[in-house]
């Protein structure tokens, strides 16, 4: 076959699409929706990676890092910034307060200039989100003029809170930690970390399981109109065209759907893109410019789609024969076979096994290895549910009138209806395998912290020039605020400069100090040293009467103050116990009396209780650690922490899921609508012979439940099947998470229902009279 012929042949098919008539036009027009929904996802899908690496490129590019990289004399091209991060409302607040040092000191990305002192430059959703009612107490604790909007080369998302406030003295708080001089923004040393190969096939994992249902429905979209397509093919045979001619030119209207559908595809991607802009999802946000496909990507999309489009409808037509006068096809079909069938999840098996157990044990997998099995087991989802879908309509017996209609209908054509369930069943069982495998693992990124939140809920990092006690009576007047621990903190070292023993110092009156220790008896000007705690082994060596050690001892790079202090004869026994942070103190507890004069005040760490029937009662505490000082640290304690990355990971599958469940329903919607289109004559005849519109509409609910009750549980099924190996894979014990599966199986019938109840509104318009009229 000449090369010259096919193309001829796939052009006659694209102009019978489009000069087909009002027929000819809905039906690509149905398939162009149906393919441009998917090719949108598809397209927003290969614009993550562009999207996480222009969000990593601005963060790095606006780093600050006031520890490892600062200068220590003020020139012309230096500055002094100082950390101001803040929460408002469970929303992280990226606050930086700069003093420049001279009038070449390089700007922020996104800054003209630097704002005055009093002034600040914020970001335009920190500025809307102060302009609104509900942000009186953010208002408060950001006392500065607004003079400007950060640019979008400084923020890392169009919803993300930040601002840059003009300071001045920041050069006496400077502490190497939170406050530095530096010279540049930006990362000064970026380093490659070794990437976790449970993290990796979890990326992975996740890909395969969001892009597949967008494959699958895109497979499904090409073949909508099969029938009434039949029907024209047959007249096409009937003036002069042979077989393979007439299957290439039924592949060309779907060519002409599929290539409509790109065209509305990159439409509804640059809809998607710039509602992006202004959509924020798990406190994730991005900028429309970061949405760029990778050329090679879209390329790949805009190639595939079409070329998926001819070998989807050949395939479809290789066991149809078309004949002048009718398509076989409306006689009883030939039962599908089942042999083959299986093949595709067990060559996906085949291909997962050689990777069990190496996800621990500095083990790697093989990215090709793992994405094709995934994907072969899912392939398989669509291969196996056609055949139990007509295996079971086959045995399904008597009932009501509404039961018959659905089960006739399943009967005659069960294919159809597998196809408009395989996309779901196909999320669905993706989704079951991938909430096993984050379940399995959470574990090891997730670690539960030593703090007793029974005894304080919040910590508050004082800085260095604050009087701890001052501080305590301001929250302690606080609204919400039960109880304050106050205990400040140093370290004694037998020598001024580069000590060779040193010890802890825990400072705090005799309340505070019994929270970390058993004491005897206490009073001011009582000095303890602590026995019994985790890590101490330099305190008993300068536990000695007499003997001098000193506060702050300066260290090579560093300087310290070097505050000399005698330890004192009538020195106390005290047993260390947990303090609020879970931890056994070792050291020395001093008394605020027992303090020399000349020392420095240290760094102090307030414990609250909380009352948490007290509305905003996080928000106030924040407030006054503000009013204290802008580089106090307030945080709310949890219960655990979770790793950075693998939370990172989760969000990015929730964001991603919910992008495809909503493809899903629009697909099913769309689907749905083009069947109810093919059968609005017999719809009409039904109601003309007195049908009730009631049993019809019940029918159609049938048609949809039954395919999709027999697609959840297979993918139920492949799922837990799935999601065993991956979890042997990552060497974890298989658990099934029983809740994950109900919620996932849930939610896909929850889908089927509101689209069947939308679909009901046109159904009730199909069933009138006028839909047996006939040109």
């Amino acid at each position: 076959m000449k090369a010259g012929q096919w193309g001829r042949d796939l052009a006659m098919g694209v102009r019978f699409a489009f000069t087909g008539g009002r027929e000819g036009w809905i039906r690509v027009l149905l398939t162009a929706v149906g393919v441009g929904l998917g090719v949108a996802l598809l397209l927003l899908t290969t614009a993550i990676p562009s999207a996480l690496s222009a969000r990593h490129a601005r963060e790095e590019a606006r780093l600050d890092y006031t520890y490892g990289n600062a200068v220590k004399r003020p020139a012309d091209d230096t500055f002094v910034i100082a950390d101001a991060d803040t929460v408002y409302h469970d929303k992280d607040v990226r606050g930086r307060l700069v003093e420049p040092d001279g009038s070449r000191a390089p700007l922020p990305p996104g800054l003209a200039k630097y704002p005055a002192p009093g002034e600040m430059v914020v970001s335009p959703a920190l500025k809307e989100l102060l302009a609104s009612d509900g942000a009186k107490l953010l208002r408060e604790r950001l006392p500065y003029r607004i003079t400007g909007t950060i640019g979008e080369s400084g923020l890392v998302g169009a919803h993300e809170l930040a601002y840059y406030a003009g300071a001045e003295g920041l050069a006496a708080k400077i502490d190497g930690s939170r406050v530095a001089r530096i010279d540049a923004y930006g990362n000064p040393s970026p380093t490659t970390e070794q990437t976790d190969p449970v993290l990796v096939l979890l990326v992975l994992v996740v890909f395969a399981v969001l892009l597949m249902p967008v494959a699958v429905f895109i497979a499904a979209a090409v073949r909508f109109g099969g029938e009434r397509r039949d029907r024209r093919l047959a007249a096409l045979r009937l003036v002069g065209s042979d077989s393979g001619m007439t299957r290439r030119i039924a592949a060309g209207e779907a060519l002409a759907g599929a290539l409509l559908g790109l065209v509305l595809g990159a439409g509804f991607f640059l809809v998607g893109r710039e509602v992006a802009g202004s959509v924020e999802i798990l406190d994730i946000s991005v900028f429309p410019s970061y949405l760029n496909p990778s050329p090679l990507l879209a390329v790949l999309v805009g190639v595939a789609v079409p070329a998926a489009a001819v070998l989807v409808t050949l395939l479809a037509l290789r066991g149809v024969v078309i004949e002048p006068l009718g398509v076989v096809r409306t006689a009883r079909p030939a039962r599908r076979r089942l042999w083959w069938r299986p093949l595709l999840p067990l060559g996906g098996l085949a291909l997962l096994y050689p990777m069990i157990g190496q996800g621990r044990d500095n083990g790697s997998f093989n990215q090709y290895l793992v994405t094709a099995g995934v994907i072969l087991i899912l392939v398989g989802i669509t291969a196996l549910l056609p055949w139990i879908v007509e295996a079971v309509v086959a045995r399904l017996g008597s009932g009501s009138v509404a039961w018959q209609l659905a089960v006739r209908r399943l009967q005659l054509s069960s294919g159809t209806a597998a196809r408009m369930v395989n996309g779901i069943a196909v999320a669905v069982a993706g989704a079951i395998a991938l909430q096993m495998l984050f379940a399995g693992v959470q574990g090891d990124y997730t670690k539960q912290t030593k703090n007793d939140l029974s005894r304080a809920q919040m910590q508050v990092h004082v800085p260095r020039g604050v009087q701890l006690h001052d501080a305590a009576g301001k929250f302690e007047a606080t609204k919400g605020v039960s109880k304050v621990i106050a205990l400040s903190g140093d370290v004694v070292g037998d020598r001024r400069r580069d000590p060779e023993h040193t010890s802890e110092m825990t400072i705090g009156d005799c309340a505070a100090l019994r929270e970390v220790a058993v004491l005897p008896s206490c009073r001011d000007g009582d000095v303890f040293v602590l026995r019994g705690s985790e890590y101490d082994s330099d305190t008993p060596k300068l536990a000695t009467a007499g003997r001098t050690m000193y506060f702050d001892p300066s260290y090579s790079g560093s300087p310290g103050a070097a505050t000399p202090w005698t330890v004192p004869a009538h020195l106390k026994q005290a047993r260390s116990i947990k303090d609020p942070t879970g931890i056994r103190r070792g050291g020395f507890l001093l008394t605020p009396s027992a303090l020399p004069a000349t020392a420095k005040s240290a760094q102090g760490q307030l414990y609250l209780a909380l009352d948490e029937s007290v509305t905003d009662v996080r928000e106030y505490v924040r407030n006054t650690a503000a009013g204290i000082d802008p580089m106090a640290d307030p945080m709310v304690w949890a219960a655990t922490q979770q790793a950075g990355k693998f939370t990172s990971i989760r969000t990015g599958l929730f964001v991603g899921a919910t992008c495809v469940l909503a493809l899903i329903g629009a697909s099913l919607l769309v689907s749905q609508l083009e069947q109810l289109r093919e059968r609005r004559k017999l719809l009409s005849s039904l109601v003309a012979f007195g049908t009730r519109r009631r049993t019809l509409g019940l029918s159609v609910l049938w048609q949809t439940a039954i395919p999709i009750a027999l697609g959840l549980l297979l993918a139920s099924v492949v799922g837990l099947t799935l999601g065993a190996v991956l979890l042997r894979m990552t060497s974890t014990t298989v658990a099934v998470d029983w809740a994950s599966v109900l919620t996932m199986t849930g939610i896909g019938a929850a889908i089927v229902l509101v689209v069947t109840l939308l679909s009901m509104p046109p159904l009730m318009r199909l069933m009138r009279a006028d839909g047996l009229r006939t040109e």
